[in-house]
């Protein structure tokens, strides 16, 4: 059994380093149109587009209606030739059931290619346009993205074909017309838009701001998540690990070595014990170094939203809780702790209290394994570089504290509380916590692929009985296996074991956590949760219908819209297709604080970078690396708005800005933290009203 065990962990840490090197790739989607003969039909060309996307990427199909952005392709000259047939996708399509949308949708993921046939009709054609398509990850969504296309060529031998009845060559015109010739009704539709300047870069509301939205965003991850607050994260997780049955009892026979071993010098023991404390650092800090060396800076933020990625971190959990609650027990070979030991035995100094160190860590690890999992997990997830190794220097503070304070004042021990059932029920009551986190995890990856498995209710369902079953456990109404009895005066075994004041108060608070969460089922927000359950678009029966919906769709109105009221103005940029700014607008915009901030504190202008619309005319930009760009809808407009502003492509991204469309506070895309979002936006309206020098 132990030796199935060690393989399980050796195989799932394989697995955990595997997944992160996976996800640490930039997630883009590279194109190229290539024009190829089709064999034996001299008449006959294809245009092939070539995709290649990153893990956790995908690009739509041409055939999705109602849904997301659809692949298509339009041609603005099309000479000596016709567009035969549709959109080919290759290979076939993977089709789903998207419950957002209420529709099927088909998407291709890694690789993909699509091919447009096009009938030459005799001597030299031409054909110039573009392919359309959108892309998403599990996060965010690319705008409609053009590829654009021109080649021509030269039928020496004029086909011979039968002349196409009337009404067929009246639908290849109309497939083929460009967009100018669209009718006057269409092109009503971006009124709002002609009215800019033609030369929309000498406009100061399209000034690019990306240096000072990076300043503000430095500035926001110094602040609202600091190096102080992963610090005492982690001096938390090793206060807990210290009281676990694993550690504890090690303290006492840890400092009597040391003491026995320099009896006749106080000063060399007590010197000895914080060298072994300070190893204990190195060890664990060392740890946090490796961590944050295998996954690198850029794919910290990957790992909080790959689904793979959180399907294992659920599959984890899941492991070490149930070793808590007394499963099984996790050990590392015992060889490890053995050559330590010896290493230990064999040398002298420094270096031997260093393995002396080493050998603690290993025989502990059945209990700070998993709380050191679940530790590593949040600092990874949280996005910043150093946080793994700011969290494990408190963790081994925290842990190696007492072996040195107990050296230097022995007498502390004698006050120390004995070994005995209560850490297994702090071992239980962490198995528990391990469990329902799992569940924020499973939940990532069930939104992700749509299996609908962990909707609001059932997740919250779970909860609900995890705190009730932790709450009835502390109050000893449930017994484990490898729970300890405890015994009367005459050796009877007590059938309800005296509970203590701390012990009964916890069990109060679980109970009323879970009693909490109840209304939750019903739509009630249930704030305290917010940021774990699953949005509440998921939910079947939902008594709330609150709900937040922008008044401008247009940029240059909505700004003069916010300079006549005096109010601050919060752009959303967002698309039809994109499903995680549904997810936004549905589990966070309708919380009863968001809805008042942004409804009587904001101009809301929601800018659709998957809007069709067609411009009276196309522009032409220049891109910042120097490539030349035809702006041909309204939701081109609003993508190249987002992309030379403020430097940023993806959806859903929420901007605050004064009336000069300066930035008021760090841009903020898809995270259903409600508190989170409701101090962004009271950041920047305190911002927004600050006196300007």
């Amino acid at each position: 059994m132990k030796q199935s065990i060690k393989k399980l962990i050796f195989t799932i840490f394989a697995c955990f380093f595997a997944c992160a090197c996976a996800v640490a790739q930039s997630s883009f989607v590279t194109t190229k149109v290539e024009q190829h003969a089709v064999n034996g039909h001299d008449d006959l060309v294809e245009l092939v587009f070539s995709f290649s996307m990153q893990p956790g990427w995908h690009v739509y199909g041409p055939d999705n209606d109602g849904g997301p952005t659809p692949m298509t392709i339009s041609f603005e000259q099309l000479e000596g030739a016709r567009a035969e047939g549709g959109i080919q996708l290759s290979p076939t399509p993977i089709r789903i059931q998207d419950p957002l949308f209420d529709c099927e949708v088909t998407f291709v993921e890694k690789a993909a290619t699509a091919k447009q046939r096009l009938r030459l009709t005799g001597g030299k054609w031409h054909a110039s346009g573009y392919l359309r398509y959108g892309a998403c990850n599990d996060q965010n969504c690319l705008p409609p993205t053009p590829v654009e296309f021109t080649f021509n060529g030269e039928l020496k031998k004029a086909a011979k074909a039968e002349a196409a009845p009337v009404e067929e060559k009246k639908d290849a015109e109309e497939a083929n017309a460009s967009p100018a010739e669209e009718t006057a009704d269409t092109l009503s539709a971006a009124e709002a838009t002609s009215a800019m300047p033609a030369d929309i870069s000498a406009s100061t509301l399209w000034t690019p701001v990306i240096d000072e939205l990076k300043a503000l965003d430095l500035e926001q991850n110094t602040s609202q998540r600091s190096l102080w607050s992963l610090f005492f994260l982690g001096i938390l997780g090793g206060l807990i690990a210290l009281v676990t049955p694993c550690v504890w009892p090690i303290i006492p026979m840890t400092v009597s070595f040391f003491l026995k071993r320099a009896k006749d010098d106080k000063k060399k023991g007590i010197r000895d014990a914080m060298l072994y404390g300070l190893s204990i650092v190195v060890i664990y800090v060392g740890l946090g170094l490796l961590v944050t060396l295998i996954w690198g800076p850029s794919s910290l933020n990957a790992l909080s939203t790959n689904a793979i990625f959180n399907l294992f971190l659920f599959a984890l959990l899941v492991f070490f809780a149930a070793s808590f609650l007394g499963g099984f027990e996790i050990t590392l070979p015992s060889s490890w702790s053995t050559k330590m030991d010896e290493k230990a035995n064999s040398t002298s100094g420094v270096l031997s209290i260093f393995f002396m160190a080493t050998t603690l860590v290993l025989v502990s690890f059945s209990c700070t394994g998993p709380i050191i999992g679940l530790l590593l997990v949040d600092m990874v997830t949280s996005g910043s570089i150093v946080a793994p190794t700011i969290g494990m220097l408190g963790f081994a503070i925290a842990l190696a504290a007492p072996f040195t304070l107990f050296a230097m004042f022995p007498t502390w021990l004698k006050s120390a509380p004995k070994s005995g059932n209560w850490m297994n029920v702090i071992k239980v009551v962490l198995g528990l916590v391990e469990l329902a986190f799992a569940l924020k995890f499973l939940s990532v990856a069930d939104l992700a692929y749509g299996w609908r498995l962990l909707d609001r209710e059932t997740f919250l369902c779970i909860w609900i009985l995890i705190f009730a079953l932790m709450g009835f456990y502390l109050l000893g109404w449930i017994r484990l296996p490898h729970d300890e009895d405890e015994y009367d005066d005459e050796g009877n075994v007590i059938a309800r074991p005296k509970i203590g004041v701390i012990r009964f108060l916890t069990a109060l608070c679980t109970l009323a956590f879970a009693l909490y969460m109840v209304p939750g089922l019903w739509g009630a927000p249930c704030k305290a949760v917010s940021a774990f359950a699953p949005p509440m678009w998921t939910q079947d029966f939902n008594l709330n219908s609150n709900t937040v919906e922008a008044v401008y769709t247009d940029y240059e109105s909505g700004m003069e819209a916010a300079r006549k009221a005096g109010k601050p103005v919060m752009l959303d940029f967002t698309g039809f297709g994109c499903v995680n700014c549904r997810k936004m607008e549905a589990a966070v915009w309708p919380d009863a604080k968001v809805r008042q901030l942004m409804t009587e504190d904001f101009v809301l202008i929601s800018l659709y970078v998957d809007d069709k619309t067609l411009l009276t005319e196309t522009r032409e930009v220049t891109e910042s690396d120097g490539t030349t760009r035809k702006l041909r809808t309204v939701g081109d407009l609003w993508s190249y708005l987002q992309r030379s502003k403020f430097g940023a492509q993806t959806q859903p991204f929420y901007v605050l800005v004064d009336h000069e469309a300066h930035p008021l506070a760090p841009a903020y895309s898809y995270d259903e933290d409600i508190e989170k979002y409701v101090r962004w936006l009271e950041d920047g309206l305190q911002r927004f009203r600050r006196p300007k020098p």
